[in-house]
């Protein structure tokens, strides 16, 4: 791509004139200059030598080129960073763009670029058919003028639906039939679909001349597929573009109705990758709220998934034929499966026992669930409706008792065969006891949980022995027996709980595993469809309620949306897009992508019209003609100066030669834009030095050095370290530290720094004898140097036989310290307790002491709870890699881990920092406040 073009062209050839006019000008004199005819002034003057030069100096006549040459320039039209002109030669244009939900991101580019090919078209006079694959089969395409392409191109934007490529590539073909040879311009979003090869076959037929192919460069949306409420976790599926071998990590969000985030999850595709599932481990009472998935970044109405009634809380009907006791309700049957299911599922009842009228009446309700508590023989209409209920989906809780014990097998509505009779367990007249529950199958849905050891089972209904019974069993006894069954019937799932649902044959219904056992069956379950039962009269369509933008927010009903069909398939289209609807008594959700959604790149069509492949882009091109004229004005007004100049109009007319001067210096800045800055004019002695700016910055603020190693990875560390620790005593304390400082030891100043932090490095070299004196010179003076190993995990500093390289590389550069004698820091050391109660010093790592100057005098005792060290340790010594803990990157997120990875290590490590900085402050202030209370007492406070 060229950085520089001309309009026209032609007009550089007068740059060739340029000679003749150098001649010209050379051969101009200047305006000779005038005389007043004083006598007396002639004789003053007779003997200078002055005299009018007879052609223009070199220097005016190279200015008056330059402004020629500009002018010329100008005139040529030239255009920096000139746009690519794509070269199609049709004698019409077809403009067929994707602005389905995949090209939300990019719009702007896609814009720019059509608005690129409509300037071409505009530029030969071609007619442009402009046509977008995500309108309304009715819209309008054309043939349009460039201007009226323009407008309906600006109207236009992305839709949060799939694109229609079949039929809108139908009609463009059918308007290309009157405009033979055109350029057929396919800007695409870089993803197939299904037909794809014969709209391409449509389209390019006998009326197109060439194909002009855009394509993204790169694909880089998510779309989310599906959702699924499970009994213990949330999993939430994406999906990506085939073709990607890089790695990614995305993280999505979990929204309430009101759009409070209530957790999050994180998406981890590996190299290849197209599909990745995230689990969001939150309490069953979180997830139920949870109304929206979004994926944090992605802007597109494929990163965002709606969630309805379906992934929430279910339905649950109830039914037994037990009149109910008011007065002892223990005893009915179905009040422990009431107090059981009430925290997560909505319970409902009919409103008479009679099971002809009661289970029609359950099932008008769409319950996801029903519960039969001993219900033994059903009429044969009510039972016709619940074997249908249940083939389509319901789930069938059942639990035993004298009446289901009594009644003959049910093949349609039970699990298992059946024993007829009961099996008492326990008694007089038996040789068996009670027995207790086993531990559960592990293919049933009751896998993880902790079977209940008090729990005793006193009389059972008993399945006939089958082979494949231990398929059907979720729950056994200690004897073998089943005590829960399950099986498929149809899309559905029916239960069989062996013992009564009140506490007569077994105390499981008073127990919290019976809560439990029924959440879990409960997530089994599935709605069908409480919903659509108060929609629109009968039930068939809703009405839209908020759907989803092209980028990916919710918004009110769009004027084109219509009614969503229940029936049959449900499509996205242009008058369905994705969103919410129903009412706000009950919503539907209607996703953009399918749970076997996948993004597949696009394939570029093979066919034998002449291709031309181009790339989405901006239009950077800059006019440079207003700029040279500008110039060209600035040295016309220098030009009309030096005249005066020459004139002598300056020398003789002082006051209104410097109000010219000052009229046309205003009028040179002002015509290129530049400021007019005045010098003073009383002039001051140099009395500055070099590095006074720098010392002075340095004593302004208070800052915290590092030694620059010269391994940039230890550097940045270290100064990544220094800044998060700052960041922490401002937020936590009143200091406010300014940026760290590297320092070289060698050369700069280090008296302007209370603690140099000093990691070794056994790779660098060994710092030469003037750097350990400086480092000598800055601990006597009241500096403090904190040595950093970084090697916890390596050695120790007193075993010498196991010393690392970095110990080995700390004991040579103390050998020429004046070091005192260092102990670990004591328990009642003012570095203890300077400002956080501490009693250890962790860093990245954790285990190895803090080194400090010992007290040899120090004394503790009941009176005096702090060391009484005198003044400040000038040296410090640690292994726990301070500045890796305390590093955070530009975001303010920890840049390495702990070792162990614990949380709170990091912020002890914190802690640590800022007690050394305010013990470095403040010395032993902390062990002289002990003697405030006897100070008090002797002032009689």
């Amino acid at each position: 791509m060229s950085f520089l073009a001309f309009a026209q062209p032609l007009v550089l050839l007068g740059l060739l004139a340029l000679p003749v006019i150098w001649w010209l000008l050379r051969l101009t004199p200047p305006k000779p200059q005038s005389e007043i005819f004083p006598p007396l002034r002639i004789l003053a003057r007779v003997l200078k030598k002055e005299e009018t030069p007879y052609k223009s100096p070199w220097w005016l006549t190279l200015l008056r080129l330059v402004m020629a040459a500009l002018i010329i320039l100008a005139l040529a039209e030239p255009v920096f960073r000139p746009r690519e002109k794509l070269e199609t030669g049709g004698e019409a244009l077809a403009l067929v763009i994707d602005n389905g939900w995949a090209s939300a991101t990019d719009w702007d580019l896609r814009v720019a670029t059509a608005e690129r090919l409509i300037a071409d078209a505009a530029e030969s006079g071609a007619p442009v058919i402009l046509a977008m694959t995500a309108e309304k089969p009715n819209a309008e395409i054309g043939p349009f003028d460039a201007e009226q392409a323009r407008d309906r191109l600006h109207a236009a934007g992305p839709r949060p639906v799939p694109v229609d490529r079949a039929s809108i590539y139908g009609r463009v073909a059918a308007a290309l039939e009157t405009l033979p040879g055109a350029t057929v311009a396919v800007l695409n979003d870089g993803l197939a679909t299904a037909g794809d090869e014969a709209a391409f076959a449509t389209l390019l037929g006998d009326g197109a001349a060439n194909l002009l192919w855009i394509e993204p460069e790169r694909l880089a949306m998510l779309g989310l597929t599906a959702t699924e409420n499970r009994p213990d976790v949330f999993t939430v599926t994406a999906e990506r573009p085939a073709g990607d071998p890089a790695p990614r990590q995305v993280t999505a969000g979990a929204f309430d109705d009101r759009g409070r985030r209530i957790a999050d999850t994180a998406f981890t595709f590996g190299p290849g990758e197209t599909t990745a599932v995230a689990e969001i481990q939150v309490p069953f009472e979180l997830r139920n709220d949870f109304s929206t998935i979004r994926v944090d970044g992605e802007n597109q109405a494929a990163a965002v998934r709606l969630l309805d009634e379906n992934s929430k809380r279910r339905r649950v009907g109830l039914l037994s034929q037990a009149e109910g006791d008011q007065a002892q309700p223990l005893l009915s049957p179905l009040y422990y499966i009431e107090r059981a299911l009430e925290p997560f599922a909505d319970l409902v009842e009919p409103e008479t026992s009679d099971l002809s009228e009661a289970i029609p009446a359950l099932i008008e309700r769409k319950p996801a669930m029903i519960v039969m508590a001993d219900i033994g023989t059903l009429p044969d209409t009510a039972r016709r409706q619940l074997i249908d209920w249940l083939n389509g989906g319901g789930t069938l809780v059942r639990f035993a008792g004298s009446r289901l014990a009594a009644a003959d097998n049910d093949e349609d509505l039970l699990p298992v065969r059946l024993r007829l009779g009961e099996r008492a367990l326990g008694g007089s007249l038996t040789w068996t006891e009670p027995q207790p529950v086993a531990e559960f199958p592990p293919s049933g849905p009751f896998a993880d949980l902790t079977p209940p050891r008090e729990v005793k089972v006193n009389r059972q209904v008993l399945a006939e022995p089958t082979p494949n019974l231990f398929e059907h069993t979720w729950a056994n006894l200690a004897d073998g027996t089943p005590l829960v069954t399950g099986a498929k019937q149809g899309d559905g799932t029916i239960v069989l709980f062996h013992v009564t649902p009140e506490a007569t044959w077994s105390n499981l219904p008073i127990s919290g595993s019976f809560v439990e056992m029924l959440r879990r069956i409960v997530q089994l379950s599935r709605n069908q469809g409480a919903i659509e039962a108060g929609a629109n009269g009968g039930g068939q369509t809703l009405a839209p309620f908020r759907l989803v933008s092209a980028d990916g927010v919710l918004v009110p009903p769009t004027p084109d949306a219509r009614p969503l069909a229940l029936a049959g398939e449900r499509r996205v289209t242009v008058e369905n897009p994705p969103g919410l609807y129903g009412t706000e008594e009950g919503l539907v959700a209607h996703n953009l992508l399918a749970a076997d959604a996948t993004l597949t790149p696009i394939e570029r069509p093979a066919t034998s019209v002449p291709v031309t492949v181009g790339e989405y882009a901006l239009d950077q091109s800059r006019d440079l003609r207003g700029i040279l004229i500008a110039a060209a004005l600035a040295l016309m007004v220098l030009d009309t100066l030096a005249v005066f100049w020459m004139g002598g109009l300056f020398t003789r007319r002082p006051r209104a030669a410097r109000r010219a001067a000052a009229a046309g210096l205003l009028l040179v800045a002002g015509l290129t834009g530049a400021g007019l800055v005045l010098a003073p004019s009383t002039v001051f002695a140099q009395d500055a030095k070099p590095g006074d700016a720098e010392a002075i910055a340095a004593i302004a603020t208070t800052r915290i050095a590092y030694v620059l190693t010269g391994d940039s990875s230890i550097d940045a560390v270290s100064r990544a370290g220094i800044a998060g620790l700052t960041r922490f005593l401002i937020d936590k304390t009143a200091l406010e530290p300014g940026e760290p400082a590297g320092v070289d030891i060698a050369n700069d100043e280090l008296a302007f720094y209370p603690l140099i932090y000093w990691p070794i490095d056994p790779a660098a070299p060994m710092p030469s004898e003037d750097a350990v004196a400086r480092i000598d010179s800055y601990m006597r003076q009241g500096g403090t140097v904190l040595f950093d190993t970084r090697d916890q995990y390596s050695t120790s500093l007193e075993l010498s036989g196991s010393a690392s390289a970095a110990t080995r590389r700390l004991r040579d550069i103390l050998a020429d310290l004046n070091v005192p004698p260092l102990e670990p820091v004591p328990e009642d050391h003012v570095l203890t307790k300077s400002f956080y109660i501490l009693r250890s010093f962790p860093g990245r790592f954790s285990g190895s002491p803090l080194w400090v100057e010992a007290s040899l005098n120090a004394r503790s005792d009941e009176d005096r709870p702090v060391r009484t060290g005198d003044g400040v340790s000038p040296i410090m010594i640690t292994a726990n890699d301070f500045a890796g803990a305390w590093a955070i990157d530009a975001n303010g997120d920890p840049l390495l881990p702990t070792v162990p990875a614990d949380p709170m290590q990091r912020v002890y490590a914190m802690r640590t920092g800022v007690n050394i900085m305010m013990y470095m402050l403040t010395g032993n202030y902390k062990s002289d406040q002990v003697h405030v209370p006897i100070l008090l007492e002797r002032l009689g406070q």
